[in-house]
């Protein structure tokens, strides 16, 4: 009787690990990837934020595979490009945030492409910032549920006009719809929602939560602000000294992290509530380094947001898979990178590259199984597109731009050494004192950029004329190597011009609208917009610029008049294939003053 006992109770761990294995055969795993914007390594309470109060996020933390040397880039189109593709940003092409370097190139197979091919349904709700036009919108890419806004945050040149965070209008699968709530609720909402019904049919799901929070402006509901105003005003006496308005803008920035930890809370109820939680494989990570947190709470590193510095690109990531073998929580120290994540969805989801890709990034699944215990010895490299705000030469990528990641050492602009085991805030350059470590990572970087660079500054065109999307519009983001991105830009008519490189679609007749705001604004060409309040902030009076003649220039078309009304409008036969199209508001005199910000041109 008791052998028979005995081999009874061996018996029940087997049986349960083949339970386990035969449910992880039959069934795909759910995927949920959440995005934040702009929350740095130390906007944690986990990480030792000592004002904020995160404990959704500390839970999931407790509860994941943490990566403590993880890295983005500084800039969030870039990172959002090598999340998508796996490639370097100078690969696949999306490597600023407005300036006309933002689309994704249309030859990349993309995240969502790929799970949708091996049977995911795939939902984006959030940020997309990769292409606001056919064929780079999140829709021509690969993911068949969306609910997005166009570019780099509510409030962008192409956003709905006065978008403010709270009871928005949205693009719902191409379409806009107005939402009512904050933003973040409004897109955990939808996703939950959407995810319910991916399960009610049986079909395994991709989520990609890319949150416009924290990003600016910093509107956030009255409750979250006030309550971590309390807080920061009784920290003052421990953190460096902060401005009255740094400490208003920080408070309303930690206030919209705790309204996004709210939210985490709120999803992990639901995927408990229906039975998901097991089987789905659930990341966080942020698209790059702090806003504030140099200003107060630098969390051992030096640097912030569009630095090459830690501070900059060096952020949380955590992955839980409760049914996927990735052993006990713990940190892992292995140098990891953004574009890692890609291959290591497809390796837990069973999903193969298409023939001849080559990602830039490794799967981390052999290493959070335990299959192996180091990842190969890897340099990386962060480089992208500058903000052309003086020159438009600050766009162009270069190799000397670059970081360059090696075990302990950071080798930046192609000149300063960092040794981060002996110096973690990176305040003391060491190249004269290791020269064969900079001999080294210069001949890789100079090696990498001989294979990569030949690409980084190749255009992207904005398709015009397409059946996909007829008509379209094109705003001032897409002008290369110009900085317009936010509305505010627009009320205060910032005097700038650029060029959009188009491809037509199709020969044919063509209506160019030409606008300085956009339709549903309803303004004068030469009004200036009123000064409004919004739910948590208020606009100013944009300013009133004398528009009397409006002219474009396209492929070998030049025309011109007078204008009246809102809007100067164009018609002219366009041969199909690439083209620059430019087109300028003049005064009285015909001296020009500023670009169309808009354009809305439709194939008649």
């Amino acid at each position: 009787m008791k052998s028979i006992l005995t081999c009874a109770i061996c018996l029940f761990p087997i049986v349960g690990t083949l339970r386990a294995a035969e449910f992880q055969r039959l069934e795909k795993p759910n995927i949920i990837v959440i995005l934040s914007d702009d929350q740095g390594y130390g906007e944690l309470g986990c990480h030792g934020n000592p004002v904020l109060r995160t404990p959704h996020l500390d839970r999931l933390h407790s509860g994941s595979v943490r990566f403590t040397d993880f890295h983005v880039a500084p800039m969030c189109t870039p990172t959002r490009g090598q999340l998508m593709s796996g490639l370097d940003a100078v690969r696949n092409g999306a490597l600023n945030v407005s300036s006309g370097r933002t689309l994704l190139r249309r030859d990349v197979a993309t995240l969502p492409e790929l799970l949708r091919r091996d049977g995911y349904a795939t939902g984006l709700f959030g940020k997309w910032h990769l292409g606001d036009n056919y064929p780079c919108r999140p829709q021509d890419r690969g993911f068949d549920e969306v609910v997005t806004f166009p570019s780099s945050h509510i409030g962008a040149v192409p956003d709905a006009w006065m978008n403010d965070y709270f009871d928005d209008t949205y693009l719902h699968n191409g379409r806009p719809r107005a939402y009512r709530g904050y933003t973040t609720d409004v897109f955990f909402d939808e996703a939950t929602a959407w995810m319910k019904s991916r399960k009610d049919g049986g079909k395994p799901f991709f989520t990609y939560l890319a949150t416009a929070a924290p990003h600016s402006p910093h509107y956030v509901p009255a409750k979250y602000r006030e309550s971590v105003a309390a807080r920061l005003e009784a920290a003052l006496p421990r953190l460096p000294k902060l401005a009255l308005a740094q400490r208003e803008q920080l408070a309303r920035y930690l206030g919209m992290i705790e309204n996004l930890d709210d939210n985490i809370g709120r999803l992990e109820s639901f995927l408990a509530a229906e039975g998901l939680r097991e089987n789905t494989v659930l990341v966080f990570l942020a698209d790059n380094g702090t806003t504030f947190g140099d200003q107060y709470f630098p969390c051992g590193m030096r640097g912030r947001k569009v630095t090459l510095w830690e501070g900059g690109h060096r952020v949380p990531f955590f992955i839980r898979w409760p049914v996927g073998r990735l052993g006990a929580p713990r940190d892992m120290a292995q140098l990891s990178h953004v574009q890692d994540v890609l291959p290591t969805l497809l390796d837990i989801a069973g999903a193969s590259p298409p023939n001849g890709v080559a990602f830039d990034g490794v799967s981390l699944l052999p290493l959070l199984r335990g299959e192996v215990r180091e990842l190969p010895d890897r340099t990386l490299f962060i480089n992208y597109s500058r903000m052309p705000f003086s020159d438009a030469a600050e766009s162009t990528v270069r190799m000397e731009g670059a970081a360059v990641l090696w075990r302990r050492w950071r080798f930046l602009n192609n000149r300063e050494l960092y040794d981060l085991a002996s110096d973690p805030l990176q305040q003391r350059n060491v190249a004269v004192d290791h020269p064969e470590v900079v001999a080294t990572l210069r001949q890789r970087l100079e090696a990498w950029w001989r294979q990569n660079g030949v690409r980084a500054n190749e255009l992207q065109r904005v398709v015009i004329g397409h059946d996909a999307e007829n008509p379209a519009m094109l705003t001032a983001c897409e002008w290369w190597n110009v900085f317009v991105d936010q509305q505010a830009q627009v009320r205060r008519g910032e005097r700038k011009n650029g060029t959009w490189h188009v491809e037509v679609a199709q020969a044919g007749r063509y209506e160019i609208e030409i606008r300085r705001w956009p339709r549903e604004a309803r303004l004068a060409l030469n009004a200036s917009a009123p000064a409004a309040r919004l739910a948590d902030g208020e606009l100013p009076e944009g300013k009133a610029l004398p528009i009397a003649h409006a002219r474009i220039r396209i492929g070998p078309h030049r025309q011109s008049m007078e204008t009246s009304g809102e809007s100067a409008t164009f018609i002219l036969r366009l041969e199909r294939g690439p083209a620059e199209l430019e087109a300028t508001f003049l005064d009285t005199e015909q001296r020009p003053l500023l670009g169309a910000y808009y354009a809305y041109i439709r194939r008649l």
